[in-house]
């Protein structure tokens, strides 16, 4: 039996719409829930081309990535370049953190969690499930995670596709009734979602385990050209994130008060219209288009020369 979880984990809309059946409708509704006041702070890493409507801050560790598929990044409120290992933020800024589908590509699960502890009070994970990942696996996706108990339990992956047998029989008879049928119908019973309040209860099945490899290179497909449907979802995209995004308040966020140094983790941060210098440690952190590039750092000395 798993535990209570600390929020209400949906909203009496999809409750009502999963009773009637609409459980993708449901699944979609899920990105307007964020089960907090108005007044909370709420920050997402690996937020990407699509980020939560309810988010202030955002966190990505690149501008452009395969692993959202080459989706342009989306910077519509104060935003920031970093890792979510090292993340740029002080200690318990944030009252909530969103992390949906970012912690399976990570290397160091430990600290990465970590990381999410420290910035924030409570938060949000969604991941595929374990299952799901095993039988159709992702080349930059290096963590199996599930459920049980109120606990995520994490197996570090030993490569991209650890039972290739597995993957080869789906393919062969199930891939078109389980991904083509089943996850878009259900897609609750394949994926993990997980609130957590104070501290984050996982385990981890096999730490000694390194993913850190190499994720294998993807055949090179140009992309396929943007549809007329693919269009109109964008534009209603930018429009619901424009009427149920905290707009005024974000734009208003002072946003060098909630840094600090992921080199030193110093407080003492002054910033410039193209450069945030840590007074500490000398680091200096570019600003390109408004966007602090925390994920790298050059000396004072080489900024100035």
């Amino acid at each position: 039996m798993n535990s209570p979880s600390p929020f209400v984990e949906e909203s009496r809309l999809m409750r009502l719409c999963q009773t009637l059946g609409l459980e993708s409708v449901a699944w979609s509704l899920r990105r307007l829930h964020c089960p907090v006041d108005k007044r909370a702070l709420v920050l997402e890493v690996g937020s990407g081309g699509n980020p939560y409507f309810r988010s202030n801050v955002l966190l990505d560790a690149y501008e452009e990535t395969r692993q959202r598929h080459w989706a342009p990044l989306v910077a519509d409120r104060p935003t920031v370049l970093g890792f979510v290992e090292r993340l740029p933020f002080k200690d318990k800024t944030f009252d909530f953190v969103i992390a949906s589908h970012v912690l399976e590509h990570s290397s160091d699960p430990v600290q990465f969690l970590n990381e999410l502890q420290r910035v924030a009070k409570a938060g949000y994970l969604e991941v595929p499930d374990a299952f799901m990942e095993r039988i159709n696996p992702y080349r930059d996706h290096r963590l199996e995670i599930t459920v049980r108990d109120g606990q995520l339990v994490i197996r570090k992956k030993a490569s991209w596709r650890p039972d290739a047998e597995l993957e080869e029989l789906h393919k062969h008879r199930a891939s078109a009734v389980i991904a083509g049928e089943s996850i878009p119908r259900h897609p609750f019973a394949f994926h993990v979602r997980y609130y957590w309040r104070d501290k984050i209860d996982y385990t981890i099945l096999n730490p000694e385990e390194d993913a850190a490899w190499e994720a294998p290179a993807p055949s090179q497909r140009p992309l396929p050209p943007v549809t007329w449907k693919q269009r109109i979802r964008q534009a209603v995209l930018r429009w619901a994130r424009r009427s149920f995004s905290q707009g005024r308040r974000n734009r208003r966020l002072a946003l060098l008060a909630l840094l600090r140094c992921p080199e030193c983790n110093s407080n003492d941060l002054t910033r410039s219209p193209d450069k945030i210098t840590c007074s500490q440690c000398t680091a200096v952190f570019s600003v390109r288009n408004g966007i602090p590039i925390m994920n790298l750092a050059g000396s004072a000395a080489g900024a100035r020369s």
